[in-house]
């Protein structure tokens, strides 16, 4: 982790007053900032609250919102939920993630620009099938619709499709 990140993190950290009854929030910040809890990031919250770097590991792991894996630039969250699954947003999950070649659990594309994950509800059910890219939501999607989007993504960032 770079030095940068780390004296970010130790800024945090500074900012809740080294408080160990803070160590969700001061979590949730780091991932904030770096879209995942780096080793380094959670050694180093250990040693600055005096805590074990096991209980902050147990924090970190227990939470399914936090990620000790890099994440891409742009985080899709494709709805698994009842209504989604019914109206097929399984198809849409299975070609995004074709389309940037992941397999096994990677779930992050080889440039770094994209995560893909399932969520159990996004709450707009009515919209079904439902994915966000970056939080925000895009209705009745299917497998084409998804992939346009993407490209559409890559193109505005001037990268290659």
């Amino acid at each position: 982790m770079q030095e940068q990140q780390l004296a970010r993190v130790q800024e945090i950290a500074a900012s809740y007053g080294f408080d160990q009854s803070n160590l969700i929030a001061i979590l949730q910040e780091i991932q904030a900032d770096a879209k995942y809890l780096s080793e380094e990031a959670l050694t180093l919250v250990a040693k600055l609250l005096g805590v074990s770097t096991a209980k902050v590991y147990s924090v970190a792991t227990f939470y399914e919102n936090f990620s000790l894996e890099a994440k891409g630039r742009h985080i899709i969250k494709v709805c698994a939920g009842t209504a989604c699954h019914v109206r097929k947003s399984q198809p849409i999950y299975d070609a995004i993630a074709a389309h940037l070649e992941l397999s096994g659990k990677n779930k992050t594309s080889a440039d770094g620009m994209f995560t893909l994950e399932t969520v159990a509800c996004l709450g707009a059910c009515g919209l079904a099938p439902v994915m966000t890219v970056d939080g925000e939501v895009y209705a009745k999607m299917t497998p084409d619709a998804a992939l346009e989007l993407l490209q559409d993504i890559r193109a505005k960032e001037g990268a290659a499709t």
